[in-house]
Formats: structure tokens, sequence, C-alpha cells
């Protein structure tokens, strides 16, 4: 097993090329909270502490608050909302895949504190709320598309209603441990060094920092490029969809009403290899990795997402090589808009309103955990006795869909991070499989994380016990009674 020293260090270094997954460990510390090192630092205590705060750490934050423990959540931006805001398309997905199984019951599979955020969101005009999919629907049966801004200002809304302290701006820069046990966490601001105690905690950081710090055991696979996505404004989309029709390439379709208008598009992907030669070959001659496969939009004439794909070297752990992809990308951007432009009728006055502030990723570090969910268990509708929500999305499909429309369990033992008392790993950190991955790793299924793991760390916070010793039945008992759907 190939160790580093990474407890201390402000930077993540790059890790080297392998042929295959290497399980590797960053060197923690078993250190007093006292030592001189920590002498002087500003300090604070609380029950969860939730490091990132994205897709699922900002609903792991909310449902530990509302669960009754002080919490603190640590985020390195100045927003919330994670991949959802920055390279999402639409929310995948709060449905069974009902429409590609005739004769299947529509089932609303994903609930509870997710939900809550739709309904928040439809409030204000942020969402295009649960659309069905007229075309492409054996690869999802709705489309959730939501604006990136107002998902920012209703996720900060709901965090200050639940009284949990916010650190934006904050990084996690080290872990104290006490044996198999994390005592705290240094955070980095332009205030200076803190240290933040903490009974329980939750890695929502993508990267799987705090993890690492802490040092749990995990595999750099490389195995999904980065992106960025781009929003390009001043689309005339009804040009566009008749171009698409007209070349047979409309892929996803999804209607809906949006600031004012009727019978919009929502959803709409193309099938590239339909499109005129010239603008494929151009395209593949710019190598620019732009992705036509899908976007979304709840605003005229606006696509909201447009990913951009980058193949690392060697994975995103590297400073080096994310910094050069943050460069290519953005040029990439550009170069792909100009032929749009060129080429795509609708396109010819488009221009870029929105990028993400850094690149995007699908996986950083895999960290091990007391269970590894399969892929067959995922298309097989596998439920477990420790089942913390169920799920029915598979990114892969038409290949892999759950059987019959069905739904899925996640298991509790496969967040509690192996050989740490009082950690849970959510999000695009769990799962090893690269298929299995596709499925864990989407958007709502990071959000349904958050909430059932936020429960379980301010339940085992309050009760102070550790993640293992927290009896099932009283989790789901919390869980159903927070609008989390089992199914029977």
């Amino acid at each position: 097993m190939q160790r580093r020293d990474f407890l201390g260090k402000s930077m993540i270094l790059g890790g080297g090329f392998v042929a295959a997954p290497v399980v590797t460990g960053l060197a923690s510390e078993n250190r007093n909270p006292r030592d001189d090192e920590f002498t002087g630092l500003r300090e604070q205590s609380f029950d969860v502490i939730v490091v990132g705060g994205g897709t699922g750490g900002v609903l792991a934050a909310l449902a530990a608050a509302r669960t009754g423990a002080k919490t603190a959540l640590v985020e390195a931006k100045g927003y919330t909302g994670g991949t959802i805001t920055e390279g999402g398309t639409a929310l995948h997905s709060f449905f069974n895949l009902w429409k590609a199984f005739p004769g299947v019951e529509k089932r609303q599979l994903v609930r509870g504190i997710p939900q809550e955020i739709i309904d928040r969101l439809l409030k204000v005009g942020g969402t295009s709320g649960h659309l069905e999919m007229t075309r492409g629907y054996n690869y999802d049966s709705v489309c959730t598309a939501v604006d990136t801004e107002l998902y920012k200002m209703v996720s900060m809304q709901m965090i200050k209603e639940s009284g949990l302290y916010l650190a934006l701006n904050t990084m996690m820069s080290g872990v104290v441990m006490d044996g198999a046990k994390v005592k705290g966490i240094i955070t980095q601001n332009h205030s200076g060094r803190e240290l933040f105690y903490g009974k329980v905690f939750v890695d929502a950081s993508g990267y799987g920092d705090m993890c690492g710090h802490a040092g749990a055991e995990f595999t750099d696979q490389n195995d999904h490029p980065v992106c960025n996505s781009m929003a390009i404004a001043n689309v005339d989309m009804d040009r566009y969809y008749a171009f698409l029709k007209e070349h047979d390439a409309v892929g996803d379709l999804a209607l809906g009403s949006f600031d004012g208008y009727q019978d919009q598009i929502v959803r709409i992907g193309a099938n590239s290899q339909r499109l005129p030669e010239e603008f494929r070959a151009e395209l593949q001659q710019a190598n620019v990795g732009v992705d036509l496969s899908m976007t979304t939009t709840v605003h005229k004439n606006y696509f909201m997402f447009i990913k951009v794909n980058y193949r690392l070297p060697t994975g995103p752990l590297s400073r080096d090589e994310i910094t050069q992809a943050e460069i290519t990308i953005r040029n990439n951007m550009h170069r792909g808009l100009e032929i749009f432009r060129k080429y795509i009728p609708g396109f010819e006055r488009a221009f870029i309103a929105r990028t993400g502030p850094s690149l995007v990723i699908r996986r950083g570090r895999c960290i091990q955990c007391d269970y590894d969910i399969s892929n067959e268990e995922i298309i097989d509708g596998t439920h477990f006795d420790d089942d913390v929500f169920v799920f029915g999305f598979h990114d892969s499909a038409p290949r892999f869909q759950i059987k019959d429309g069905g739904s899925y369990g996640f298991p509790y033992r496969a967040s509690c991070v192996k050989g740490i008392e009082n950690l849970f790993a959510i999000g695009m950190m769990v799962t090893s499989n690269w298929f299995a991955h596709m499925s864990t790793r989407n958007t709502v299924s990071c959000m349904a994380q958050g909430q059932s793991f936020g429960t379980a760390a301010a339940m085992c916070a309050v009760k102070s016990i550790g993640t293992r010793a927290l009896p099932y039945s009283d989790l789901k008992a919390q869980l159903e009674s927070d609008g989390v759907y089992f199914e029977t």
C-alpha cells in the first residue's frame, strides 16, 4: 500500500499513473488536540461537521441540523450547490424508470428534503418541476431542470433557517485524529486557521479530502473525464430544434413552461452522428470535448448546460494536471462556440453567459467503506436489510436499467468509512465499480445520501456513539418520519 504524509499540508499533490487501481492511503497522525501545533488557533465545537457544501453536503447539513445536532457546514466556494449548479444538466432522478416498462407503476422514489428543495424552487420559478420525457425515456422517465442561481439562493435560505453554522470560502486543510476516531478538522480562510471539533463527520467534498486526511484507504481510479459546463445565451431554440428535426437528430426531449411561455423545450439532446458531416469533422479536428447529447433550460433561448469534457492523464488529484485542464477547457469552450455559430442555425449571435468557477469531477478518491455495492445488485433491484433510501436511475441506460422499472436500496454500511469510527463518505466518493458508480454518483442519489447520512450523523452525535452502533430501526423510523420513502 502506497502511503503519503498528508496531514498538515494545505495542497493536494499529484498521484502517479497506475495501470489498475491501487489501494492508497494518506498517513494520519494520532495527536493530542492540545499539541503545540494547535496552540493559539481559534476553536469551535460541534456535534456534526460536514465538509463540502455541494449536492450531498447541503442535504447532509440540513438533515443533521433538523435532527437536533449542532452542525457546521464547511464549503470552499462562496456558495452552495456543487455539481447541481456547476456541472449538471437535469437532476437524475426522483422517479423510477416506469416509461421504459409498459404497465409499470410510476413512483417517486426520492422524496423528503430533496423534494422540499424542488417545491421551494417552484415557488420562485427556479425549476421546471418533474416533467415527463416525450423522447429518450428509456434513459430517464422525467426531467427535473433547475435554475442554477436560484438553487444557490434557495439552498442558502434553507441553511439559514435551519440554524446551522455555514463557513463559506473556507477550506479544510487537515484532520486531527485520536486513534481510529476523528477529533476535529483544521480549516483555512482569509482570516487564518481554525480548529473545528466534532463528534461525527460527513465527507461530502467530492474529492474525498477529509477521508484522505483521516487516513482512509482509497483507490485513485481516474475512470471518468472531468468537465466544465457553459451556459450559452441568445440561442434561437426553435430554429435549433427545427435543424435537429431536419437531420433526424433529436434525442432526449421534454417540454414545459417557464417565463410565461407554454410548451417550451426544457430538455433536448442531439444525436451528433446524424448532424452534418462538416460540422462533426470540424468538432473532431478541434478536439474540444463538447457534449451535445443533452442540455436543459428554464429560460427562453438559453442553454443552461453544455458540457465540455476533458480526460486527465493521471487524475484529478494532480494539481498541475488540473491547472492545465482548467486552461484547456476554457479555450475549448470558446472554440466550440465558434463552430456552433458557423454551422448550427440559431447560434449565430450566441454567447457564453456563465461557466463554472472550476472544473467539475465525476470521481476523485474512491473511499473504501464497509460495503461496496455492485452493478449486478443495482440492476437486479436488490434491497438490503439496512437500506437508507431507494433509487431507480442508471446513467448507463438503456444498456443498464433497474430490473422491471423498479428500485434498489442503498445500504447504510456502504458509506461507513472502513477503519474509522465516526466518519461517513457520501456522493461520488463511494462505489468502486464503474458501472455501479454510474448510478450512485448521480445528483438525486447524492441528495438522498445527504439526507440519510446527515440524519444518521446527528443521531450518533446526540447519542455519543460511533457510526456502527446506531440501531438501524431507530434510523429508519427517523428517516420515514422525515419523508424518506422505502419500498415494501
